[in-house]
């Protein structure tokens, strides 16, 4: 992985990495954060760690203790605060872009936290968006990484 790169990280990430009914994607999930702790490397939004808690405690069952442990160590990850000027921005990318405001709300949490991709299922691979690229994790691997920086 280049140097100096910082990846934000969509909550359906996280969610596969502990989801047991698609194995191939909760090792590609799990390939992507194991790189993204050791690179020191990865970002998120308090959104995306609250839709992470919410989405495996009530549709994968994880255990509201685990799903609170797993919350407590990607606050490793320095979660982005949702502010107004984080709003403002998700404002701008709905109306330039057309996403949803949710999905909007994620590209600009990654933009205001200095990520240049933005790991998601939810969002068209390739597309960027001002200075953030959006990388499916399930169509590249994590040691693909340069090719596509």
């Amino acid at each position: 992985m280049p140097s100096g790169l910082i990846v934000f990280v969509d909550t359906n990430v996280l969610i596969y990495a502990d989801d047991t009914r698609d194995a191939a994607k909760r090792l590609r999930a799990r390939e992507w954060l194991l790189l993204l702790w050791q690179q020191r490397a990865g970002r998120l939004s308090t959104q995306v760690l609250n839709e992470y808690y919410v989405n495996v405690t009530r549709k994968l069952g994880l255990a509201q203790g685990d799903a609170r442990a797993k919350v407590r160590r990607f606050q490793l990850w320095q979660p982005w605060q949702i502010d107004h000027q984080t709003v403002e921005t998700a404002w701008g990318v709905e109306a330039r872009f057309g996403l949803s405001y949710w999905d909007s709300l994620i590209v600009a949490a990654a933009a205001q936290s200095g990520c240049t991709h933005l790991l998601s299922e939810d969002l068209q691979h390739g597309q960027q968006i001002d200075a953030v690229t959006i990388l499916n994790p399930f169509r590249v691997a994590p040691n693909e990484l340069e090719s596509v920086a």
